[in-house]
């Protein structure tokens, strides 16, 4: 049966602000205390999903985590009531409160790492969670993405849930961040290819600045517990974690048969085309790499030029990139990508959109979105109210200019009414996706 890909974009959280949390993030780090607009972050995705459907892009959503999340608090010891535990928390610990008021599920590429259904042994998609173990912040979402995605995509004849790896830094595990898949069609068999920062048990080349947030051992348990009929494990280029890489969708973006990377994006570029054509001969490969003359490796990461979603839009014959502002607005890469429209390649289009929101906090297009290939029985067996249509994102629309506000500092995150308006927009969210009771403060 036909297959399509769909971009299932996150959608920014009701406490979305800048305490630079993110070490190794260099965007996230350098806004830090900066005040945030929730609601225009939240919008601003919006918009970005109306705009790709209008291309033909098959769009759904991904619902924001519960924050201030007070069941980590309590686990931490902390007792009362919800309002005392927030105010006693915050006056102990500032930080943790920014912690548990944080989270990057908005950037759904982090969320899970997705195998299609014509990639695995037993012919059923297959969906493993983030552990996220690299960040505190980021370390307690999986249960509720996990349950998210069990909602959306029952498991049974079409769908496959596994839990995420371990809870410790040897299984760090970053999600499709870190993570490409090859194919000459969305519904033909494919290549995935795993990215990993380091190894689990050695500091033989590993990064020396920031941590390497995604371990080979944990790409290798993700490809076993999925069933993948094919895969390759490359190492990311230590330098350009240090430079700011955090994921290797800083540095790369792929769709299809088209590789788009830095040319510092890993160590040896020559032998990672060479062990990825060797391994699917069957995949057209194309590969683009950018020469650090062209664009440095510095440039590359504080435009987020590869963080850019790859698409292949209905009715044109090349590909197209959906860039942020910041690559417009960096000289190396707007002439780059000048160029590479006028050349006979596979990439043909480029359109710009404004995510500052997100930018500021690290995460350009590519970030927000999770790939997941559906072919038509799978999509049919979807259990929730997650594809877009016009109608829902202007539902949703409504619901951010109700729920948000347009101004949160980092110590905004102690007032406890935000704990009672996040919950109560996310109370109306489930109701509106059909997603039944997936928070903690739902069950």
């Amino acid at each position: 049966m036909g297959a399509c890909e769909f971009n299932f974009d996150g959608l920014v959280g009701p406490t979305h602000n800048y305490a630079g949390l993110s070490y190794g993030n260099m965007a996230a780090t350098s806004h830090a205390m900066q005040i945030a607009n929730p609601r225009e972050g939240a919008l601003q995705g919006l918009e970005k999903m109306r705009r790709l459907m209008s291309m033909g892009v098959a769009q759904g959503i991904l619902p924001p985590q519960e924050r201030p999340h007070i069941p980590t608090l309590r686990r931490l010891g902390f007792e009362g009531p919800e309002k005392t535990i927030l105010e006693e928390a915050y006056k102990i610990s500032p930080e943790l409160v920014r912690n548990v008021s944080s989270a990057s599920a908005m950037w759904t590429a982090n969320a899970a790492t997705i195998t299609p259904a014509a990639d695995s042994r037993d012919g059923r998609m297959h969906i493993t969670p983030a552990n996220l173990v690299a960040m505190f912040h980021r370390s307690i979402e999986h249960p509720v993405t996990g349950r998210v995605l069990k909602a959306i995509f029952p498991e049974g004849a079409h769908f496959a849930h596994h839990p995420a790896m371990p809870g410790a830094p040897q299984m760090g595990d970053e999600g499709a961040a870190n993570h490409n898949r090859f194919c000459d069609d969305y519904g033909a068999e494919g290549l995935h290819m795993f990215v990993y920062g380091a190894r689990a048990f050695s500091r033989e080349n590993a990064p020396k600045r920031f941590p390497a947030r995604q371990t080979l051992e944990a790409s290798q348990a993700i490809a076993r517990q999925h069933g993948v009929k094919n895969a390759v494990f490359i190492q990311q280029n230590p330098e350009a974690i240090d430079a700011g890489a955090f994921h290797n969708d800083v540095v790369a973006v792929s769709n299809k048969q088209v590789f788009f990377y830095h040319e510092q994006a890993f160590a040896d570029p020559d032998a990672m085309e060479a062990h990825v054509r060797a391994a699917a001969p069957y995949i057209p490969f194309r590969f683009i790499r950018v020469p650090a003359r062209d664009v440095s490796l510095e440039d590359a990461v504080k435009s987020y030029l590869f963080n850019s979603q790859l698409l292949s839009i209905p009715g044109r014959e090349k590909m197209t990139l959906i860039l942020p502002m910041e690559v417009a607005e960096t000289a190396s890469t707007k002439r780059y990508v000048e160029q590479l429209l006028e050349t006979d390649g596979p990439i043909g289009h480029a359109e710009t959109l404004d995510v500052r929101q997100s930018m500021r906090n690290g995460g350009g297009p590519a970030c927000l979105r999770l790939r997941v290939v559906l072919n038509q029985a799978a999509q049919q067996a979807l259990g929730t109210r997650v594809i877009l249509d016009d109608e829902l994102i202007d539902e949703l629309r409504l619901w951010v200019e109700k729920h948000y506000r347009d101004r949160l500092s980092p110590n905004d995150l102690q007032d406890p009414d935000l704990l009672v308006e996040c919950r109560t927009a996310l109370d109306a969210l489930t109701n509106m996706l059909n997603l039944g009771s997936v928070y903690d403060f739902q069950r």
